[in-house]
């Protein structure tokens, strides 16, 4: 049982469910994500049975548009999170979607095979820094203190995020100029927001 969804017996690691499952988070107190179940959820009234059945379509719809993409790719979408959030009425997709941070991706070549043989799989996404600074003594708990990456440690993670593009667009990333990045960050938000045409009323 995972955030009130049953699981079937005999499940393998890295095995594939019958169907996509949707386990929901919130955010606890002290801003971590947090299990929760959909009863808990529309019990607490967080958001209202038709908001949820939004949210799970939605949900749905998303996860099978980015398993297609990546099939057609030659990788697999594991799992992946998608954050929400509602202004006035209306129900808005927020944050990363489908990015290594949010997301795990196998290589669809040799899967099976490795299944069989009870190997790990080959994935793209963030675990591989989770697991170094595990093994680096550090787990997110109060009085632990991130360890510092060495140039090695960073150019790996680089090269992951690089691998990742390139297998989903078909592109290589290109370098960029990163000596004036606060200026492009700035530049790009109000590129952004000047494409909403946003539109001022007097009153």
């Amino acid at each position: 049982m995972v955030c009130g969804v049953p699981l079937p017996e005999g499940l393998k690691e890295n095995g594939k469910l019958p169907h996509p499952i949707i386990t929901p988070t919130t955010k606890a107190h002290e801003g971590h994500d947090e299990d929760i179940s959909k009863e808990e959820i529309l019990r607490q009234n967080i958001v209202s049975e038709k908001d949820y059945t939004a949210l799970e379509e939605y949900t749905q719809t998303l996860f099978a548009k980015g398993s297609a993409l990546a099939a057609s790719r030659g990788l697999i979408l594991v799992d992946t999170k998608y954050e929400f959030g509602k202004n006035k009425d209306e129900i808005f997709l927020i944050d990363e979607v489908h990015t290594p941070d949010s997301s795990r991706y196998f290589y669809k070549d040799g899967y099976e095979e490795r299944q069989q043989k009870g190997e790990a799989q080959k994935q793209l996404s963030k675990e591989f820094v989770r697991q170094w600074l595990i093994e680096n003594g550090f787990q997110g708990k109060e009085g632990q203190h991130v360890p510092e990456m060495t140039d090695e440690i960073v150019s790996s993670i680089s090269a992951r995020y690089q691998e990742l593009y390139q297998q989903m667009t078909g592109s290589a990333l290109e370098p960029m100029d990163y000596t004036n990045i606060l200026n492009r960050i700035e530049q790009n938000i109000l590129k952004s927001v000047n494409s909403l045409n946003f539109r001022t009323e007097s009153k």
